[in-house]
């Protein structure tokens, strides 16, 4: 029998007991390609997944086998146009957190990095409600023990510089931090997207949000399920016409705007917000504000302060509430650096023109909403709509300070000494 060379070296590479790695592949047919993971069920299969949107991912299609594929190195796919990727698989994502430390792809805000940095123009990225992104999180909590803001530690999906796409029927499971951000983007709908981060330990899956916006526009985002350690979904710096629609979150803090002005400075805005049809099982909050003090006490992500700008004209309607744990409404205008106390009064972000409500459900507490905005930029023309018809565990509390004026449409006004605490 004659043997080829190269097949008497692999061969005795075979006797020898070294093992044979076979990478993944892409296989192209036309403007078609499929996507196939290494044999040995182990390698990274990042430069194949690479490969198949380089040659596909202009006017074509590329199609992952209905396998899990390793992610051990970081991903960049920008500069899509005109493709459609379908993904009846799963990415795991590796567990070298020394690596994944050194090497996330800039968010290019607030110090902050991804393991995936994908963005384009008429995307369609489909999972078909099975498609999954598996961040292998439970290590990351594990090594951070309720550390929040990590250095390096990565979002899993960062959606950049897109517009005119659509994301639909995917699934990510136990995201290593934020499971996903979005920035620079425009007219995208994120719909039938399933999140769930949780700790199987005694270490907090902290700061593991659905989705943070920035520098976008027009953004939907419409049957989201989500189970996590934080904001289910919150919008950042210069988000505008946002929709949130017939979405159901478990745990976690609710829709949070911001928080917001964190760089000194720096002008920025939060307007045109509308959450409707969202059910809320024993979240902190239905939905909440924050921004950062008026004095910059450290630096990003862990420190800042001193932006200013708007959170204007935002609206929360029709929601369920089961349990909340803390009140329906919030605001505060008081984060600060880790530690760091006081400066409530000196934000000069300008919040106003606030709808909560019509709301149904209850509070597992005594507060409706507490709110502290800034005595040097007071929050104007608030409105609560319906609130008797949220029950509370005892009194019925509104408390607030530098509110002004306050808006109530219900049967009951809330402006007894009992009821409605205020201060200057």
């Amino acid at each position: 029998m004659k043997l080829f060379p190269g097949l008497f070296f692999v061969s005795c590479l075979a006797l020898l007991g070294i093992r044979i790695v076979r990478a993944g592949s892409v296989t192209k047919l036309g403007s078609i390609c499929t996507v196939h993971p290494s044999a040995d069920g182990v390698s990274d299969d990042a430069p194949a997944i690479r490969q198949a949107f380089d040659l596909c991912g202009r006017d074509g299609i590329i199609k992952f086998d209905p396998a899990t594929f390793h992610v051990e190195s970081v991903l960049q796919t920008t500069g899509l146009r005109n493709v459609i990727i379908d993904l009846p698989g799963k990415f795991l994502w590796g567990t070298n957190i020394t690596y994944w430390r050194a090497n996330g792809l800039p968010l290019g805000y607030i110090n902050m990095t991804t393991a995936w940095m994908f963005g384009g123009d008429n995307i369609l990225f489909q999972g078909h409600g099975v498609g999954t992104f598996d961040g292998n999180g439970q290590l990351w909590y594990d090594f951070t023990q309720g550390v929040s803001n990590l250095p390096g530690r990565p979002i899993s999906f960062m959606i950049r510089n897109t517009n005119n796409s659509r994301f639909t029927g995917l699934r990510f499971v136990q995201s290593q931090f934020w499971t996903m951000a979005i920035k620079n983007s425009e007219d995208v709908l994120l719909d039938s997207i399933y999140i769930n981060s949780t700790s199987s330990s005694s270490a907090p899956a902290r700061n593991t949000d659905g989705v943070d916006t920035f520098f976008s526009n027009r953004i939907t985002f419409r049957k989201w399920t989500v189970t996590g350690g934080d904001d289910n979904i919150s919008l950042k710096a210069n988000s505008t016409n946002i929709l949130i629609q017939d979405s159901v979150f478990h745990g976690g803090l609710g829709v949070a705007i911001g928080s917001i002005g964190q760089y000194s400075g720096l002008y920025e805005r939060i307007e045109n917000v509308t959450a409707e049809r969202v059910v809320c099982l024993g979240t902190r909050y239905a939905a909440y504000i924050k921004t950062w003090t008026g004095i910059q006490q450290g630096f990003p992500p862990n420190g800042g302060g001193g932006g200013f700008g708007y959170a204007r004209n935002i609206t929360f309607r029709d929601f369920t509430l089961t349990n909340l744990t803390n009140s329906v409404a919030h605001i505060t205008q008081c984060t600060s650096f880790s530690g760091a106390t006081g400066g409530c009064d000196t934000s000069l972000f300008q919040i106003s023109d606030i709808t909560w409500g019509p709301m149904t459900g209850n509070v597992a507490t005594g507060t409706l909403a507490s709110m502290r905005c800034s005595g040097s930029a007071p929050c104007p023309n608030i409105t609560f709509v319906d609130f008797d018809k949220i029950a509370t565990a005892g009194s019925r509390k509104i408390s607030c300070s530098n509110v002004r004026p306050i808006f109530t449409k219900s049967r009951r006004e809330y402006n007894s000494s009992k009821d409605f605490q205020s201060s200057p």
